[in-house]
């Protein structure tokens, strides 16, 4: 009797534990195998990327192998790269990437609202397919669509007479609406899941304190918004920042960018032997790029607080 009642309490016990949530104790995965389903990934981006960085940074920092005395250590090159046209270059390319950033930024949120809070469910999926694709259209095909309709012999150009009014497609303004076509479509991707994050009780709250819309906006959304506002400029910025074949073909050096620095150095168009010079470019625009991700991460981090 007292075995079928301690079998009893037994299967009780059990019973009670299984449905509060005190099984058997799991077994936790050692730290070493979590590490060893990461070793691939890691091995590949210290291959590609440590290798490649590695060597750019040894470039930039010592003479070519044809220079008088061989190769060695120098800090010529990165003087080099922060002077003259080079600085320029570096300072046109922040300056465009900063001021298409902001603008894709500006017109991608209220696009990315009417997305999200829209009732037909084909316009959302329509305009997010359209986005997808529009923000990895670039390079070469972009440049000519937009020679072929705004250039000097454009369609839109020789109808609207826009040559008479000022307009120039090749200018520092005229990149910069070239590289609004895919800016604006990668922000509407990129704030949409933050607008989503959003709570309805939040407006709702906000309505019941007499609230209207500009106000619920101005000390509520937006506030919550912005790490998410921030992330996605930074975003843009670096993608604007390192666009090269689009400012390529369409404006070639008339607009000073780094990356066309960068090309005519490793080419010789300008001077033979700057190799090592355009290899400091990029350590500049790693730098760059570093600092661009050390402001992301931790917005990002803010943001998932709330719209998590």
């Amino acid at each position: 009797m007292s075995a079928i009642q301690t079998a009893g309490g037994d299967s009780r016990t059990r019973s009670y534990s299984s449905k509060a949530g005190l099984g058997p104790p799991r077994r936790r995965v050692p730290r070493v195998a979590g590490w060893l389903g990461a070793a691939p990934l890691l091995v590949f981006a210290a291959v590609v990327f440590g290798l490649v960085l590695g060597t750019m940074v040894v470039g930039a920092f010592t003479t070519p192998e044809s220079a008088p005395g061989g190769a060695r250590l120098t800090g010529a090159n990165m003087s080099a790269s922060l002077h003259g046209a080079y600085l320029t270059a570096l300072i046109g390319s922040v300056k465009l990437s900063a001021v298409s950033a902001l603008i894709a930024t500006v017109v991608g949120l209220p696009i990315a609202h009417v997305v999200v809070t829209s009732r037909f469910r084909a316009l959302r999926e329509a305009v997010l397919a359209a986005s997808g694709v529009l923000a990895n259209f670039g390079g070469v095909p972009l440049a000519f669509a937009f020679v072929a309709t705004l250039g000097n012999a454009g369609v839109l150009t020789s109808r609207f007479h826009l040559l008479s009014h000022g307009w120039n497609l090749y200018s520092f303004w005229g990149l910069t609406l070239v590289y609004l076509y895919f800016l604006i479509p990668l922000m509407v991707l990129t704030l949409t899941p933050a607008l989503e994050g959003l709570r309805r009780q939040w407006r709702e709250a906000a309505r019941n304190n007499g609230a209207n819309a500009v106000r619920y906006w101005t000390h509520v959304a937006l506030p919550i918004l912005m790490p998410s506002l921030l992330g996605g400029y930074v975003l843009l910025f670096g993608t604007a920042f390192s666009a090269y074949a689009t400012a390529a073909a369409m404006v070639g050096s008339s607009v000073p960018l780094v990356t066309m620095q960068i090309a005519d150095a490793l080419s010789g168009n300008v001077l033979v032997g700057q190799g090592n010079v355009a290899l400091a470019l990029g350590v500049d625009m790693v730098l760059v790029a570093g600092l661009i991700v050390a402001i992301q991460l931790p917005l990002q981090r803010r943001s998932a607080r709330w719209l998590a």
